[in-house]
């Protein structure tokens, strides 16, 4: 998945948003979890856990039952390192991380380690994580994705995307199917089990976001220009594209609501967007607002989530937000 620094998004971005401006947003509730703001978030399928990779090193584990912190880890002992990517498993039982060169997986239960993982060829781009950690995927720059199965040690490597850089990456709550995007404008359903393209996605650009329906239901994928499309999953044909009039939106997180309805997408530009599935149209959106205090007053969205009639978000202001959706169809 592709990250961004608040100096970048202010250079890329300040024409785009000059354009298309969206009022601030006032949230229902707002928590700052991490005031030094994060590299990097995600929240649980049930959205009752989120795991932030912190600015100043340390991994933090959350209850969003009560907003107390669980376990803060080290990816690498006690070196303070980037640790560029978060994701819980789909039943919340697992969390993998990972930097550059080396990932790990983590137990809910516990909170201890359960194996720590060096990449020696390339650098991680994007990791995914199974239920019951049976497998973990993981994108590298060289453009080859491995699916790893802990347990047995088995590793396939699936090559479709050739020498391009893989962005971003999905794994199925199971196991068996594996999404990816890159930068030969194509995303892939392919299965772990034999590497097999089951469906390909094409785009006009460069992939940057992918994300599997764990519902088995959709696939969305997104390029790095104008092209956000859902996908029928069962046939690889397209269902509906987002409808948005900007020259050019990036996003940085997406999930599918459990009832098939919707999708939340986040990007870069401060921004919550709630889409109808069928048809492609916004239903609506909410600005995130930039951190109060030291953290940069940028605000990219690095986690969304569904909790009954609210949508979450942890941006890189480290603030948690809870949104009341109000569809006015």
């Amino acid at each position: 998945m592709i990250k961004f620094t608040g100096l970048f998004i202010l250079v890329l971005f300040s024409a785009l948003l000059q354009g298309c401006s969206v009022p601030e947003s006032t949230p229902s509730t707002r928590i700052n979890l991490a005031e030094s703001g994060v590299y990097a978030a995600d929240i649980s399928a049930n959205a009752s856990h989120a795991v932030l990779s912190q600015v100043n090193g340390a991994i933090s584990v959350f209850s969003l039952d009560d907003n107390s912190l669980l376990y803060t880890w080290q990816h690498q002992g006690d070196t303070t390192n980037l640790v560029d990517n978060v994701r819980f498993s789909p039943n919340d039982q697992f969390v993998v991380t990972s930097d550059m060169d080396a990932f790990a997986i983590w137990s809910m239960a516990s909170g201890e380690p359960l194996g720590f993982w060096r990449i020696d060829q390339s650098t991680i781009q994007d990791v995914a994580i199974s239920n019951d950690a049976n497998g973990v995927l993981v994108a590298r720059a060289n453009g080859m994705v491995m699916f790893f199965e802990p347990q047995t040690e088995r590793r396939l490597e699936f090559l479709g995307h050739g020498e391009n850089r893989v962005n971003a990456i999905d794994l199925s709550a199971n196991g068996q199917y594996a999404l990816s995007g890159g930068n030969d404008y194509n995303a892939y359903l392919w299965s772990t089990e034999t590497g097999q393209v089951i469906h390909v996605f094409g785009h006009t650009n460069r992939v940057t976001m992918v994300k599997l329906d764990q519902g088995a239901r959709y696939v969305f994928t997104s390029d790095g220009h104008a092209d956000a499309q859902i996908w029928d999953v069962q046939t690889g044909e397209a269902i509906s594209q987002l409808s948005f009039i900007e020259r050019q939106i990036i996003f940085t997180s997406a999930e599918f609501s459990s009832d098939g309805k919707y999708l939340l997408t986040g990007s870069p530009s401060k921004r919550l967007m709630l889409w109808d599935v069928q048809t492609g149209k916004e239903v609506t959106q909410w600005r995130v607002a930039p951190s109060d205090g030291p953290a940069p007053q940028s605000a990219v969205v690095y986690a969304v989530g569904f909790n009954n009639n609210q949508t979450l978000s942890i941006a890189s202001s480290g603030n948690l937000a809870y949104w009341e959706i109000v569809n006015n169809e």
